[in-house]
């Protein structure tokens, strides 16, 4: 097949979450003899420049650069239009003509998009089948942010919230075929009540680049691994040391939090000044930080779909410890493979149990991986969409 697959942000390296999934779908068909023509978007030519090596993946690369200074302004000038102003830091008028132009000279018999937000690029192109992966539903994670943040922001996020489910049931009814990420996020997607038929395949981890190692733990030492330009992230962060940090040292006083993360502003680099606390910024290999602690954590009060920090570290052999809202995306049990928390005391007790006792870090870190090998494989995932777009193409 000719299949042009269009997503948000160029897929590679496959290092961030945006990045992960959509990397894994395009291999994926190229490896089964599928021709792809990729088209993205870079926020840098340094980005774009990182991506040349996507090539040995595809057919033909599209990728446009267009810089925060341009996107921002296009955000603003959807905010009193029924347009999702997040769509416009993702529109590149340039991009639509070179996908317009590769419709014409191919007859794309598959046409594939990962994330709603770059949907308009291929409104006008016809295929044979055409799917939609939403991944995550945008519309509902505006909605989580409208709930956390102080007004006059709380009510713009929800105006974007509001604007983004009537784009996501516009778009599911547009397109063949849409997935999700989780039966959660599928849920939320029917609950809008898009029209068309729909499913969802997980995300994966690359179980041999997230292996465990023979390097010593540190018993004393937790982490937290995630980019730290992200809202999320941020609050977790700043909660977890606000409140779970410094009860855990009452009982623990030797323990240290290491937030491994790229682009941390200000406020949380600041976070580096309390007891025990290290801020790393980016770092070249986060695989090492996270083989050095006694385990990891994901204090996350907003989470869509599958945290792929939470899979990375199980596939490590690194016990976790996770916010229910951060473990709804995996496919795990809480208890056997990973543990779940809510309030203080409950975070405190958690840590402090694998802490304190080396043969329940073991029991973790072995159900860990062994869960992500069997439900958590790319392999598997992948065997999943081929079953969907099948279904789809009869």
């Amino acid at each position: 097949m000719n299949v042009l697959f269009v997503c948000h942000r160029v897929p590679y390296p496959p290092k961030r979450g945006g990045k992960i999934r959509p990397f894994n779908i395009l291999r994926h068909l190229g490896e089964r003899g599928h021709r792809v023509t990729v088209a993205s978007l870079a926020r840098s030519g340094a980005e774009r420049d990182e991506a040349r090596d996507l090539s040995k993946h595809c057919a033909e690369m599209l990728v446009e650069v267009i810089p925060k200074r341009v996107a921002l302004p296009q955000m603003v000038l959807r905010l009193p239009t029924p347009a999702p102003s997040s769509f416009g830091y993702f529109w590149s008028r340039r991009l639509a003509q070179r996908i317009e132009a590769a419709a014409a000279a191919t007859r794309f018999d598959l046409v594939f998009v990962h994330c709603s937000s770059v949907a308009g690029y291929v409104e006008r192109i016809a295929a044979p089948l055409r799917i939609i992966d939403f991944g995550d539903m945008d519309s509902q994670k505006w909605r989580e942010y409208a709930g956390h943040r102080a007004f006059p922001l709380s009510t713009g996020y929800w105006l974007e919230a509001v604007k983004l489910e009537r784009r996501e049931r516009h778009i599911a009814g547009a397109f063949d075929l849409s997935t999700c990420t989780t039966r959660a996020e599928l849920e939320s997607l029917r609950a809008l009540g898009a029209a068309g038929p729909s499913d969802w395949f997980p995300n994966g981890v690359d179980a041999g680049f997230f292996a465990p190692d023979e390097t010593p733990y540190d018993p004393d030492l937790i982490a937290f691994v995630g980019r730290m330009d992200y809202y999320p992230n941020q609050q977790g962060v700043i909660g977890f040391c606000k409140d779970v940090l410094p009860a855990l040292q009452v009982r623990r006083p030797g323990v240290r939090f290491a937030i491994v993360g790229a682009d941390p502003p200000e406020h949380i680099r600041a976070l580096g000044k309390l007891p025990g606390v290290t801020v790393t910024g980016s770092v070249p290999d986060v695989r090492p930080h996270v083989r050095r602690a006694a385990l990891t954590v994901a204090p996350l009060a907003i989470a869509r779909g599958t945290q792929n920090k939470i899979l990375e570290s199980m596939a490590m052999g690194v016990p976790i410890v996770c916010s229910a809202q951060a473990s709804g995306g995996v496919d795990a049990i809480a208890g056997e493979h990973l543990l779940v928390a809510s309030g203080v005391s409950q975070w405190v007790d958690a840590i402090d149990g694998i802490l304190g006792d080396p043969a329940t870090r073991r029991r973790l870190s072995v159900a860990g991986r062994e869960r992500v090998l069997n439900h958590h494989s790319w392999a598997a995932s992948m065997r999943r969409l081929d079953g969907i777009i099948e279904a789809a193409s009869r």
